[in-house]
């Protein structure tokens, strides 16, 4: 009974962890599904100009504000940050799915393998990731498709040591010796035994390096390097808006910058529920 009890009380803080993890992560993934929508929705409206309502100050007629052209902020700032999810969307995916392969080649393709994966890893990470970032997407041609493939190519080194360093560890466990024993190849214990194990760790490095992506693309968008300047993305918004702070028109830098800080952190957020979600119930104890 005595045990009982201790056990019970163990386990409160544990349930009440999960419990918020989950409310957090649901209101995350609402608002990111809402502003998703809501960009797909305003995208035609994000260029439209207005000279005859140029430069007003937010109200409630128009909530953030207008630009120099008579654009709506509210508008563009959410086809931006529509933009950015897009764009860190498919960047993270590409990089998780490298990082994968990546990590379990290196794990089970034998000694040489590791050593050509593990340099590999060191050669991308001693380069200034924003830098590398940069080169990559300018020889691809700029655009999305050349965001997309730097973001790709970038941002996978990271995770996919984490997978390597989980996949060496499961290696050693006794149900892989068995399946050895068994004359299983690497490859078959790879997809089956390992695999399954560490989708937990890859499921939370996407959510972390989704920040990051987002971050990125709206570094390289306002240094020119990104997406064109007819697109209403926030690294575009920003840039353009530089010019016009000293005039006064406040609104048009921080209602956008506010915007990505609060995506940003709503991934943030994501990423650290989906870690307490996926802990196994005695790794809290």
């Amino acid at each position: 009974m005595k045990k009982n009890s201790v056990t019970s009380s163990l386990s409160i803080p544990y349930w009440n962890g999960r419990r918020r993890a989950l409310a957090a992560a649901s209101l995350s993934i609402l608002l990111l599904l809402a502003v998703s929508a809501a960009g797909m929705l305003l995208q035609s409206k994000g260029t439209a100009t207005n000279l005859s309502m140029r430069n007003l100050v937010p109200s409630l007629q128009h909530l953030l504000g207008t630009d120099w052209l008579g654009r709506d902020m509210f508008v563009r700032t959410i086809s931006g940050l529509a933009l950015s999810i897009k764009v860190g969307l498919l960047g993270a995916i590409s990089s998780v799915i490298i990082a994968f392969f990546i990590g379990l080649a290196a794990a089970v393709g034998g000694r040489r393998l590791d050593r050509v994966i593990s340099w590999l890893i060191d050669l991308f990470m001693s380069i200034p990731h924003l830098v590398l970032l940069i080169l990559i997407a300018f020889v691809c041609g700029g655009g999305m498709k050349g965001i997309v493939i730097g973001i790709m190519a970038t941002h996978w080194p990271s995770l996919a040591r984490v997978v390597r360093a989980e996949a060496q560890q499961l290696l050693s466990s006794h149900y892989v010796k068995l399946s050895r024993q068994l004359g299983r190849n690497s490859w078959w214990i790879a997809s089956r035994h390992i695999a399954p194990h560490v989708l937990p760790q890859v499921v939370t490095g996407f959510l972390l390096m989704f920040p990051h992506a987002i971050l990125h693309e709206a570094a390289i968008t306002f240094l020119g390097l990104g997406l064109s300047p007819h697109q209403p993305a926030i690294g575009v918004i920003l840039s353009e808006s530089m010019r016009y702070l000293s005039t006064g028109m406040w609104w048009l830098a921080l209602f956008p910058g506010l915007g990505l800080l609060i995506v940003v952190r709503s991934f943030d957020r994501l990423g650290e529920a989906a870690r307490v979600l996926l802990q196994p119930r005695d790794a809290h104890h």
